[in-house]
């Protein structure tokens, strides 16, 4: 739960939501004693102005968790959703000295691997990509296409992945990315995001001991655009283009979200609509594969904000309710003598497997890919309200 903001206190408005350790409870304006109450794995009040701790303990109950599932081999996604001037893009990448969730890990993840053996090896590499109008961007200039492959699922066709050898690489590849996103001036926020934000890194590890073995993970980090209803906003001629695409692709993203909850109580569903959006598409795996997915609810406390508010929490509860399992991928480098008439000669075979995320593991000249190696981990789609 956010501060409030200068409009909020211009409107004379009242807070509205209560928070405890892991429930949220918003109360309707026109009648205080209609309450709804909402329950999940954490929540963060930092309506009372103490920001410097707010950052710091998102970072050590979501962040860490994160990085930790990348050095275990399983995909991660942290993603933050809200109506605009909630607090996702300052939850994610900060403002002046409160940084947000997006460079503390990745620069808790450069300062882990310089601490690292020598007996192990490491590759960073990032892309971002910007959803603006149902079309995708990077950071160089040029349009991306999404496709879709039946080993590997929806992927975005030309997207390079830049190697970072440290976290200053790093951050001068985001100031890029957040210098392409569009932002607009609306009656709910001065700076609004127009765009989706999503960073994908790819993070590589070889341990060298008697065998070599290769774990390999994905850290998805999405800022959502903001949420918002067109007659708050204040959105006219193209602001209100862009709303309208911005709210189609939430709207998308929460049926997903609801045909998935479905069918984790064990309804059977038909049809879970994925290629209904571009942000969908990108976000398959991380939604209803092999990825441990964090969603963090931003919260406005105005009782200006009710409707929105409202429909924020019913979004995030829908959320809880999704179970899947994720595969961690790993490859086993085994050695082997083969004799051969005449002469002994040394040979590496590559033992790996097309994980569902849709990474395919790449197959060395003279090497036999197979499949069978990794190991399953059942869990819970898990939200934060903030």
């Amino acid at each position: 739960l956010k501060p409030d903001d200068h409009r909020e206190k211009d409107a004379g408005s009242r807070c509205v939501i209560s928070m405890d350790s892991n429930s949220t409870s918003i109360y309707d304006p026109r009648n205080p004693g209609h309450v709804k109450t909402f329950t999940f794995d954490l929540a963060y009040w930092s309506h009372n102005g103490q920001v410097r701790f707010f950052s710091k303990k998102v970072f050590c109950d979501l962040g860490q968790g994160v990085l930790q599932s990348a050095w275990q081999g399983y995909n991660a996604t942290l993603l933050a959703y809200g109506q605009t001037g909630s607090g996702k893009s300052y939850s994610m990448i900060g403002y002046g000295a409160n940084r947000g969730l997006v460079p503390s890990v990745c620069e808790e993840l450069c300062k882990a691997i310089q601490s690292q053996e020598k007996n192990k090896q490491y590759q960073v590499r990032l892309a971002q990509i910007v959803i603006y109008f149902q079309d995708l961007s990077r950071l160089k200039p040029g349009g991306l296409k999404i496709r879709e492959d039946q080993q590997q699922g929806f992927y975005v066709d030309g997207l390079k992945l830049v190697p970072c050898d440290n976290y200053a690489q790093i951050e001068r590849l985001m100031d890029q990315g957040n210098k392409m996103r569009t932002t607009a001036t609306t009656t709910m926020n001065a700076s609004s995001s127009r765009s989706h934000m999503v960073i994908t890194i790819q993070f590589k590890q070889v341990i060298f001991l008697d065998e070599a073995i290769t774990k390999q993970s994905v850290i998805n980090l999405v800022d959502l655009a903001g949420s918002e209803r067109q007659k708050s906003s204040g959105s006219e001629k193209d602001r209100l283009k862009e709303g309208t695409r911005v709210n189609l692709s939430l709207t998308t993203l929460g049926n997903v979200i609801s045909a998935l909850a479905e069918v984790a109580t064990g309804k059977k569903v038909l049809h879970i609509p994925y290629r209904d959006s571009v942000l969908t598409k990108l976000l398959q795996s991380a939604l209803g594969g092999n990825s441990r997915t964090i969603m963090i609810a931003a919260l406005s406390p105005a009782d200006i904000c009710y409707e929105e508010t409202l429909s924020t929490l019913r979004y995030a509860e829908r959320c809880t309710s999704i179970i899947y399992s994720s595969l961690m991928a790993s490859v086993l480098l085994l050695s082997f003598l083969r004799l051969r008439t005449g002469n002994l000669s040394l040979q590496s075979f590559q033992l790996g497997f097309v994980c569902s995320s849709g990474i395919l593991l790449p197959q060395q000249p003279g090497c036999q890919q197979v499949s069978g190696v990794g190991d399953y981990s059942q869990h819970r789609f898990s939200s934060a309200s903030s």
